[in-house]
């Protein structure tokens, strides 16, 4: 089997690539958590995705030191957005959980961001361009999924 792609696969990964990457910029310039850093924004997903973790495995995820993430989780706990309990499989080890607060502060960031991006998609688009998108993010999820 070949590694060439085709011209139209290679076009439609370049334009995938500009657009997604604006359109993350775009996102994250209307960070509603505008008093955390970007490390610490990055943790709390982390955290809401994938659930308790060590500060080491946050670490290794987010490719930090572990000492700038033990400086992240800090701040974090101060905040009030996490909390550390012993690991119950491992006593020695402590695990970052999301709080209350931490969980809402990702919620109201989402809704935020979500809300921007619907108002400038039907500011921009027609009904059928809006099909379109859906559908193209369809495919592009099923690729991201293989």
């Amino acid at each position: 089997m070949s590694d060439a792609v085709s011209e139209a696969a290679a076009q439609a990964a370049g334009d995938t690539w500009v657009a997604v990457s604006r359109l993350v910029r775009r996102l994250r310039e209307l960070d509603a958590e505008g008093d955390l850093s970007s490390g610490q924004a990055s943790v709390l997903v982390r955290l809401a995705k994938h659930g308790p973790a060590s500060a080491s495995e946050l670490a290794a995820a987010e490719r930090v030191r572990p000492q700038s993430m033990a400086a992240i989780v800090q701040a974090l706990e101060r905040a009030g957005l996490v909390e550390r309990h012993r690991d119950p499989e491992d006593g020695r080890r402590q695990l970052v959980t999301l709080t209350e607060p931490g969980r809402e502060r990702r919620l109201d960031d989402r809704r935020a961001r979500e809300a921007w991006l619907a108002r400038a998609l039907q500011e921009h688009c027609t009904e059928a361009q809006l099909r379109t998108i859906t559908e193209a993010m369809a495919l592009l999820d099923a690729v991201a999924q293989s």
